[in-house]
Formats: structure tokens, sequence, C-alpha cells
């Protein structure tokens, strides 16, 4: 069985951040209790690295701040896409 996982306003959900919140239902449930502006921010904010290894540091670290209440990206501008 697939979970539905809520995605963004502009974007959709990688099938990698899918992966690392399925495998975290503390992650997932506040994923799913962040507004879809929020999880838009968070999904642009992983998927506008270069790098491959920083976006694998980004998909850790969304699972760690949002397991800890954290609503949005840190120290980032913002999704250019909304």
């Amino acid at each position: 069985m697939r979970k539905t996982i809520s995605n963004g306003v502009a974007h959709q959900v990688p099938q990698d951040l899918r992966d690392i919140l399925t495998a975290s239902p503390k992650a997932l449930l506040a994923w799913e209790d962040i507004t879809p502006l929020a999880r838009n921010e968070w999904i642009c904010w992983i998927i506008s690295v270069k790098k491959p290894e920083t976006r694998q540091k980004h998909l850790d670290r969304i699972v760690l701040d949002l397991s800890k209440g954290k609503r949005r990206p840190c120290c980032w501008s913002g999704c250019i896409h909304r």
C-alpha cells in the first residue's frame, strides 16, 4: 500500500523525500501538519541544490527539523517558484 503524501503549492514531493518521510512517522506527521506553502519551501530547498551530497544532507536534516517541530527551512530565502 502506498501512502499519500501532501505536495507543496508549486512542487510535487520527489521520490527521495517521499521515501525519507515514510520511513519516519514523526516527520511525516509534522509534514502533513504544515501548510502547502511551507511544504513547497521544504521541497524547493531540497531540489534547488546542485550536488548530490548536499541534497542528501538536506534530506537528512528535514527529518530532524520536522521531528523537532520546525515548520520551514532555516536561513534560506525561500522558494523562487511561488
